[in-house]
């Protein structure tokens, strides 16, 4: 048997947002029904960033597969010209073990993420939502946007600037409006862009709560928290909020809810439900146009390896792929 090699331009020629979102709304579904199994994600800390192991392995909703993922974040890496999160995922045989394909992991990374986000506000957005701000305007940004474009009808994005970076919010403004028809408008209050917006996407490092004021009805994916002590939401939305978490270990170790749960702010009395419970219907999600709801996605190894496996069986059998025999 050989081993795919598959590049990150090999990873975007099947996972667009369309496909993405497909394929990690079954994922979750999958996990909900406990056709899954997936150990907390591991962390080890460097000076000036961090390694994650994720393991899985899915077996329902047309899965049967396993694998890995490795992935590192250094938000710092822009000044030397590398992604901030790079990664690579291999995928196994869970009959045998052996690794099927070694693939880019980095571009993949960014789009589940973009999907899981998608996928939550399909099932806790209201349906006619139209006007979304994005606070954090990076490479996650366009992603959230991208997939998001596939489940609701955007017609205008409000943009954070940050302080002291108008490059960013000029330069998502810019893509936003050449790849889609919709208004971008650019805001330094951020409650400016947190009102009035029927969707708020969170994406950012940050490490003190940014988001402070919504309007009732409005649904936030917070994307940016995945390590202990982030956090971009404050408790006070999450305690009247709809949370739904994307795996209670995860989001309790490192996501949104984590700061606020160290500090007694909330407890699990506040979290709603997971959204594979939701997907699966197990769980209800937005039950009323007024109440807000909250996706805290902390991102899940189970997307890593459905989407790694979607790209698998489109190319395996493609001609001009490289491969490798490893024993």
């Amino acid at each position: 048997m050989k081993t795919l090699l598959l590049t990150q331009k090999d990873v975007e020629k099947v996972l667009t947002p369309s496909v993405a979102n497909d394929t990690v709304e079954k994922a979750f579904r999958a996990y909900g029904m406990r056709q899954g199994e997936m150990p907390a994600k591991i962390y080890l800390y460097f000076p000036r960033g961090d390694l994650r192991s994720m393991p899985a392995y899915l077996h329902g909703e047309g899965f049967d597969i396993a694998g890995v993922k490795c992935v590192t974040v250094h938000p710092q890496n822009q000044v030397i010209n590398l992604p901030s999160v790079m990664a690579v995922v291999i995928l196994n045989d869970p009959e045998t073990g052996y690794p099927l394909a070694i693939m880019d992991g980095t571009y993949l990374t960014c789009i589940r993420t973009g999907a899981a986000g998608a996928i939550a506000a399909k099932f806790l957005s209201r349906k006619n939502s139209e006007i979304a701000g994005f606070i954090g305007c990076g490479a996650q940004a366009r992603s959230q946007l991208s997939c998001l474009l596939e489940v609701r009808d955007i017609r205008r994005i409000k943009i954070w600037q940050f302080p002291g970076d108008k490059a960013c919010a000029r330069a998502f403004r810019q893509w936003a409006k050449a790849a889609y028809p919709i208004e971008a408008v650019i805001s330094s209050n951020i409650d400016d862009v947190t009102l009035n917006a029927d969707i708020v996407v969170t994406s950012t490092p940050s490490r003190v709560a940014l988001v402070n004021r919504v309007s009732p009805g409005t649904h936030i994916n917070a994307i940016g928290a995945d390590a202990p002590n982030k956090q971009e939401i404050s408790p006070d939305i999450l305690k009247k909020a709809k949370v739904v978490i994307d795996d209670w270990a995860q989001a309790s170790h490192s996501g949104e809810i984590n700061v606020p749960l160290k500090q007694k702010l909330i407890s699990k009395k506040n979290i709603n439900a997971s959204l594979g419970d939701i997907v699966a219907g197990k769980k209800k999600g937005r039950t009323s146009n007024e109440e807000i709801t909250l996706f805290d996605a902390t991102g899940l190894a189970i997307q890593d390896i459905a989407c790694t496996y979607e790209v698998y069986k489109a190319l395996k059998n493609k001609r001009g792929i490289k491969s490798i025999k490893l024993f």
